[in-house]
């Protein structure tokens, strides 16, 4: 499809009313830059896409109704689009939109602030009657709670809104989002872990993923997991492979000694930056390789 450009008299980032409590999990603006939203289902080499320039403004959040379907859930947000002006262009499921294969050509931001349930999801697109201002709107569900992720093409000086970084989200993490993460997908990144390149030393700050981690391994003695270390780009793998090893141990050794987790139910280990989170072309990037997740074990 022909790449889209947002003029500059169009649409301001939408207000969604939810149809239960809602907390904003992540808002992440990237300025003029450009997106592929899929407009169809998965095809042999990908879906069709939707190209659009102008600022890209991802937002997430996090729904408490634990009886809300998907369906009733996209029905309530899609009513409200429309209303807005926008024409549904594309509307799929699960399975018909192609499964494990269409989630991860849709944009969707990383988890803990967006899940996809693979059996359980629904995507729209929708676009202004002009062709003009895509946007893509993701519904899924975890054990408990609803997730919702928007992403909107706008043009400059339209994201006039107070933004959240992941960083900023930090000190919202709770232990039941954790949980919800770590048992339906059976591993989850400790974000707020703070780590520079080349080094091991894990700092003296209160991190709210590990005190969640802590707070659910001490409820539940029998309950395991490996912490992985992973690291960005920047030298050869098996110098790597041992930062990375020192980055785990680091962490298991602050659960076990600032949060008194049981040393039997961690375990260590590191893979180096075979597994990155982004590109390690950007600083940005390279500094969310720089991570540790934790993983569950038998």
């Amino acid at each position: 499809m022909p790449l889209v450009t947002a003029s500059p008299a169009a649409a301001t980032p939408l207000s969604l009313d939810f149809p239960a409590a809602a907390r904003e999990t992540v808002s992440d603006r990237a300025a003029e830059s450009d997106i592929a939203l899929p407009a169809g289902p998965w095809q042999i080499g990908g879906p069709p896409v939707r190209r659009a320039e102008g600022t890209i403004l991802r937002r997430a959040w996090r729904l408490t109704d634990r009886n809300l379907t998907t369906l009733q859930i996209l029905e309530a947000l899609r009513r409200q689009i429309v209303a807005a002006g926008y024409e549904i262009a594309f509307e799929c499921a699960d399975a018909t939109c192609g499964g494990y294969d269409f989630r991860f050509a849709a944009n969707v931001l990383g988890a803990p602030e967006m899940y996809v349930d693979l059996g359980d999801f629904r995507y729209l697109l929708a676009e202004r009657p002009d062709g003009t201002h895509p946007l893509s709107l993701m519904v899924s569900r975890a054990p408990g709670a609803g997730f919702v992720q928007l992403t909107e093409v706008l043009s400059r000086g339209e994201t006039d809104i107070p933004l959240v970084s992941p960083q900023d989200t930090e000190g919202r993490a709770t232990a039941e989002d954790l949980r919800a993460t770590l048992m339906a997908e059976g591993h989850v990144v400790l974000d707020g872990l703070t780590f520079r390149a080349g080094a091991a030393t894990l700092g003296d700050n209160d991190s709210p993923s590990l005190a969640a981690l802590a707070g659910i391994l001490k409820s539940d003695p029998g309950l395991r997991v490996v912490l992985v270390g992973h690291t960005d780009a920047q030298g050869g793998l098996d110098a790597n492979l041992a930062l990375s090893r020192r980055r785990a141990a680091s962490v298991r050794q602050t659960l076990v000694e600032r949060y008194g987790v049981s040393p039997g139910q961690l375990t260590a280990d590191g893979i180096a930056f075979l597994a990155p989170r982004r590109s390690n072309a950007t600083e940005e990037g390279r500094r969310a390789n720089r991570r540790v997740e934790a993983v569950l074990s038998d």
